[in-house]
């Protein structure tokens, strides 16, 4: 069953939804021979089955791009993201915080945990994870809407309720404090082997409707605190995310200057300790979460993967602190025995997989392979698009799940797999491996460079 319902939000000008495939064709060839509108079983004009290929979060950036030096190496892949359309004004001020940044994913996220954090100390009259902890929820339904923090604060100060609607949407937290319904950007490689901003479309998957109803506590008004609120980042500086750092730590940067500049939380400025998340694959986020915790952080937010999270989270909630990921989104956190400290501004796979579905769809798939990191993020948004695209009619002998180890000196076994299996559409759910693995897929004339 599908998780939610899935509508257009906000898309290009005239556009249908992406109809070009996804294997680096012209439109011409994607039409040739082709017995549907869209269809991927076409022949190109050589006799090679057409092979469309997708990604996701993880590896859909223009990092993804540096790794290729031919022309159009990665033009026609599609993919999903957790995207809202953000404007051009808070992109610029993130690149006054950081003039470097190429990509924005997951900066709306990482700004709107910030606020989050901030408004529920505010809210709870304190700076304890345990007593603002409970706010959280309800900052994100129902009540009066702000979208800054000033505005929000003067809404907490007469005694209101606020529904914080963010950079990232509108939040709508469900009761395990993770969106009830998520934008997604439907995004596509260019010629360029970067991402086709043009091409770019959103669409809503989830339903409001399933957020919390629970209206809080009572808000604290004139609160105040011996100490100030300090926020801990626990962000991929290193590490196969290391790409998606740079917009998550200007983000939270921005936030906190933001904050501070509308006068703080009880009357202080917000304190800041950063730190590296580095990958599943070292204990940096380890040290770095003991270092927070010895800090006196009282919330920290990430990490960015969903594998590093959960080896630190209960470090972090039986230490009475909160964890607000802006990035996670393997389902495993819904049902989490968190203390109630646990919280996400990123949805969880099962929505991400119901976008994904549809677009593979969309595109007239009927055979799909996916190819998917060994990780609780890789291996829970392959089952939930599997289990997707099984509910709308593709059979389970259509679809081949491989699973594959990041760490692996190469991907020649499970690119062969691929190329066996002959599917419509390949799927590759990954981080900065993919590169290697889409590398894999062109040379066996499978990938996205025909």
């Amino acid at each position: 069953m599908r998780t939610g319902t899935i509508a257009r939000a906000t898309a290009v000008s005239g556009a249908a939804l992406l109809a070009l495939s996804a294997c680096g064709g012209s439109s011409d060839d994607a039409a040739a021979g082709s017995s549907a509108p869209g269809s991927s079983s076409a022949a190109t004009s050589g006799g090679a089955k057409q092979v469309n290929v997708y990604g996701t979060d993880g590896n859909m950036g223009n990092a993804l791009g540096e790794d290729f030096t031919a022309t159009g190496s990665l033009a026609g892949m599609k993919g999903t993201t957790p995207l809202t359309k953000l404007s051009s004004d808070f992109t610029d001020r993130l690149k006054q915080v950081d003039p470097a940044l190429k990509d924005f994913n997951y900066a709306g996220e990482s700004y709107d945990a910030t606020m989050l954090v901030a408004l529920a100390a505010q809210s709870a009259g304190s700076t304890s994870a345990k007593s603002f902890g409970p706010y959280v929820n309800a900052l994100t339904v129902g009540g009066d809407k702000c979208s800054d923090f000033a505005a929000c604060v003067k809404i907490l100060a007469a005694g209101g309720n606020v529904d914080y609607d963010g950079f990232s949407g509108p939040l709508s937290f469900a009761e395990a404090g993770e969106p009830a319904q998520a934008s997604f950007g439907l995004l596509q490689f260019g010629t360029d082997n970067k991402l086709d901003d043009s091409k770019t479309q959103f669409v809503i998957a989830g339903d409001e409707a399933n957020a919390s109803t629970d209206a809080g506590p009572a808000v604290v008004t004139n609160g105040s605190s011996p100490t100030p609120l300090t926020i801990g980042t626990l962000l991929p500086q290193t590490g196969n995310l290391a790409f998606l750092g740079p917009p998550e730590v200007a983000a939270v940067q921005l936030a906190i200057n933001d904050i501070n500049a509308a006068g703080g939380v009880l009357g202080q400025d917000v304190v800041l300790v950063t730190g590296d998340s580095g990958d599943a694959s070292t204990d940096t986020a380890t040290q770095t979460v003991d270092r927070l915790l010895q800090s006196g952080a009282n919330a920290i937010i990430g990490a960015a993967s969903s594998g590093v999270s959960l080896t630190v989270i209960d470090t972090i909630t039986q230490a009475g602190v909160m964890q607000i990921s802006p990035a996670n989104t393997s389902d495993t956190f819904t049902d989490y025995a968190d203390q109630g400290l646990y919280f996400r501004t990123a949805p969880p796979d099962t929505l991400q997989a119901t976008a994904l579905s549809d677009l593979i769809l969309q595109d007239g798939n009927n055979t799909v392979g996916i190819l998917a990191t060994n990780d609780p993020y890789g291996t829970g948004l392959a089952e939930n698009t599997k289990n997707n695209l099984v509910a709308a009619g593709l059979s389970e002998d259509s679809i081949k799940t491989v699973v594959y180890d990041p760490q692996a000196a190469n991907y020649d076994a499970e690119v062969q797999q691929m190329t066996t299996f002959a599917p419509d559409a390949i799927v590759v759910i990954g981080f900065e491996e993919s590169s290697r693995i889409i590398q894999g897929l062109n040379t066996n004339g499978v990938g996205p460079q025909r």
